[in-house]
């Protein structure tokens, strides 16, 4: 078995909502990933998904429970997990009067990766993702395709061990979501580990190793696509998904 590198334990969130007053909209939910996987994190819109990525991610603070990154603790060591982790999601906005380039430079500078090793990571970065034909255009002049390359490239430019894609295909046509699959098995091919959010069934099935089903903010069941083929007697996820939350 390959080395964990995610580790989730009771993770839990609570939102205060001034008309329906506490809302729980991650209930205690504990998994973990491995390098070199991709683990799926299964579910329909509202089920709990972003939250508990954003998490992960140390922009929301949980409400009880934790988890690592890497070994480092979201709750005690923030700063740590954001050296160990990408995010990528499908709605990240770019800096419009920047360039590809200086996007993808300065967010290397961010990581505090010194000015010389951020230019020659982000021209490393450009030639993998063949961005060289907009590279020194400004980001609100890219198209959909191009601008998700370059959220890519900045989501990795850190290299970090561990990626976290919250619904990375949604809206996009099918040449850019073809960039965003490929980038996908290129990162496990690197040994990442990828933690995919989704609520394609179909995507789901390709591209993942593991499922965790999510749903009303509990796991309700994970496994290997075989796993839960046998546990659930289905032969695709959609029937898992509809089983594991007890629709007809």
């Amino acid at each position: 078995m390959s080395e964990v590198l995610v580790q989730v334990y009771g993770l839990t969130k609570h939102f205060q909502d001034k008309k329906r007053g506490v809302v729980e909209a991650v209930k205690g939910i504990s998994f973990e990933a491995h390098a070199g996987e991709i683990f799926g994190l299964l579910g329909p819109n509202g089920a709990g998904k972003t939250t508990a990525l954003r998490m992960l991610a140390t922009i929301l603070t949980p409400t009880a429970g934790t988890a690592s990154i890497g070994g480092a603790d979201i709750v005690s060591n923030p700063d740590g997990v954001r050296r160990k982790l990408g995010f990528l999601s499908g709605d990240t906005g770019l800096y419009a009067r920047l360039t590809a380039c200086e996007m993808v430079e300065y967010f290397a500078m961010l990581y505090d990766i010194d000015a010389q090793a951020a230019v020659k990571r982000a021209a490393e970065l450009c030639e993998r993702l063949d961005m060289g034909e907009f590279w020194q255009r400004r980001c609100a002049k890219l198209s959909t395709g191009q601008r998700q390359k370059v959220n890519i490239a900045r989501t990795v430019v850190h290299n970090p061990p561990a990626l976290i894609l919250d619904e990375p295909t949604a809206g996009l046509d099918v040449l850019a979501s073809r960039n965003i699959v490929q980038f996908i098995r290129s990162a496990q091919t690197d040994g990442k580990c990828v933690i995919l959010s989704t609520h394609d069934m179909g995507e789901a099935e390709r591209l993942c190793d593991r499922v965790g089903i999510i749903h009303n903010g509990i796991i309700a069941a994970v496994g290997t696509k075989a796993e839960l083929f046998a546990r659930f007697n289905a032969d695709n996820l959609e029937d898992v998904f509809l089983r594991a939350v007890g629709e007809n």
